[in-house]
């Protein structure tokens, strides 16, 4: 959701929505404007403390530089505090040289010694369960070569390295934090004044209002066009539109395309509709033993009208999801893979084979025992009204699940940090690779990015297969395995592929056509029309 990726994914994120902007270069843009966006909730500004997710990820993203970036383009890594790097030819270590000039937010130099502090003293040691720390479970170390060159020394293959290495992993300072006990829960680093190297830097934090950036004028890529971002607090997605609506915000990520009935009748608004590689499930948290057994994980999705929620909630935005590979990734998706559609009576089929009879009261029970489900959600986007539905299915086979509505960072704290639910509905936007390790390796389960602690040694090896193959047709080849082995096991329950909606006033300009994540690794170039 990071990623819930959220990040979540879940991620994050996923998670704002797709904020594209469009445009070319500006030839008369306004120096001295400012931009308003929206976020869900107090932001925390380090990358990678537990729980930051959706509703940090994009300040973060703008506030602290990546090593690499996504390309424009086609979202192939590109450089970003790294100008170029290389894989050594056994695969176990990658060198990557660093961007000379750069500073930090109080002018302080940054050096290799920031990347090695980075991942040597905070992603890699695990006492302090870093953000998205699995996906560098690869990661041996990080060597300072010169103070311009790092070598990433790995314990296996990871040939999506720098992949990941542009998704949401902020570079952090390592002469303010290194002193920290906990480098990741500095109050007045995380709630106050960060300090990074991006384009801009945070002026002003009032927890449940607003968070002020302003533009860092020695950023490394050139001082930035605009002079201000303002992230307003706004939980409510209807706010957030109404404020679109209204001029308040200049982007909006859309919740729910019902919304959308307004922005039609204001002429200075534009909707963007773009694919991503995201895909919304239910998690069974299989540290349950009722959820281990595969049976019950196809029923439960055989109980749930994919199609009819994507109608319903989505209001048709979006494909039935088959797996963590989404349509995106032409090379390597694959729709041929086992499918459940909608069919009570067979859920019903499976739930009897595994055990389950019903109950004097309608609700199936085993070993005198009803079968009940505690399903939190987060009040963001459409957790709830997908959640109530997917409650709804499940009663209709005899599965009662107590629904607990929640506010978003008390849900993060429990489903993603504790890991104190037994089911939830969530999303994941990951990185545009077809590795899929963070979220599904053994060694990812209970506290990393493996939301519903699913371990399977046959899966572990076919991933450790798919990070050693450099050809494309082997990658494909392995990758196609991979799906069809996650499509009978469910490791997740798959839904929907969502079509990325959000709205645009016309008065931005910038970037065209990137998702999220790359939009905002190119803020400096964003620029308010005359």
């Amino acid at each position: 959701m990071k990623g819930i990726r959220w990040k979540f994914g879940i991620g994050a994120v996923l998670l704002v929505g797709m904020l594209s902007l469009g445009g070319g270069m500006a030839q008369d843009y306004d120096p001295n404007a400012n931009l308003n966006l929206a976020t869900n909730a107090d932001p925390t500004l380090n990358p990678w403390t537990p729980g930051a997710v959706v509703e940090s990820n994009l300040i973060n993203t703008i506030v602290f530089d990546q090593l690499v970036r996504y390309s424009p383009k086609d979202l192939s890594p590109a450089p970003g505090l790294a100008t170029s790097w290389k894989v050594a030819p056994d695969g176990l270590s990658w060198v990557f040289n660093l961007r000379k000039g750069v500073t930090w937010h109080d002018g302080k130099p940054f050096t290799a010694e920031d990347v090695a502090f980075t991942f040597n003293d905070v992603v890699l040691n695990k006492k302090l369960g870093a953000q998205n720390a699995g996906n560098f479970s690869k990661l041996k170390s990080v060597e300072v070569v010169n103070p311009s060159t790092v070598r990433f020394v790995l314990n296996a293959p990871f040939s999506s390295l720098p992949y990941y290495l542009a998704y949401y992993a902020g570079i952090l300072p390592r002469h303010i934090l290194s002193s920290s006990e906990n480098p990741l829960q500095v109050a007045n680093f995380n709630k106050k004044n960060p300090i990074g190297t991006g384009a801009f830097r945070v002026a002003e934090f009032v927890p449940g209002s607003y968070v002020r950036l302003v533009r860092y004028e020695k950023y490394w890529g050139g001082s930035p066009k605009i002079n201000s971002i303002v992230f307003k607090i706004v939980p409510d997605p209807n706010t957030q539109m109404a404020q679109a609506i209204s001029g308040e915000l200049d982007f909006v990520g859309v919740s729910n395309p019902a919304l959308l009935a307004g922005v039609e009748r204001n002429p200075k608004l534009q909707v963007l509709r773009q694919s991503q590689n995201l895909y919304y499930f239910v998690a069974l948290n299989q540290n349950d033993p009722r959820f281990r057994d595969v049976r019950v994980r196809q029923a439960l999705l055989y109980a749930i009208d994919r199609k009819a929620m994507i109608d319903s909630v989505v209001r048709g935005y979006g494909t039935i999801a088959t797996g963590p590979i989404a349509p995106l990734q032409k090379a390597f998706y694959v729709k041929d893979v086992a499918q459940y559609p909608y069919s009570p009576e067979k859920a019903k089929q499976l739930l009897a084979q595994a055990g389950w009879t019903p109950g004097p009261d309608g609700v199936l029970q085993k070993d005198g025992k009803p079968f009940e489900i505690d399903m939190p959600t987060g009040q963001f986007g459409y957790l709830v009204p997908a959640t109530l539905l997917v409650q709804q299915y499940w009663k209709a086979i005899g599965v009662k699940a107590n629904v607990n509505v929640m506010e978003w960072n008390a849900y993060i704290q429990k489903m993603f940090v504790n890991r104190q639910y037994e089911a939830t509905l969530a999303w994941w936007s990951t990185p545009p690779t077809p590795d899929v390790t963070p979220y599904y390796a053994s060694s990812a389960a209970d506290k990393g990015n493996n939301i519903p602690n699913y371990k399977n040694p046959d899966l572990d090896k076919l991933l450790e297969e798919g990070l050693r193959a450099t050809g494309v047709q082997e990658q494909v080849l392995t990758y196609r395995r991979i799906q069809r082995l996650l499509a009978e096991q469910l490791p997740y329950l798959y839904l929907w592929y969502p079509d990325i909606l959000s709205v645009r006033n016309e008065r931005v300009g910038g970037m065209a056509d990137i998702n999220t994540a790359a939009a905002f690794q190119y803020s400096s170039d964003w620029f308010i029309k005359r």
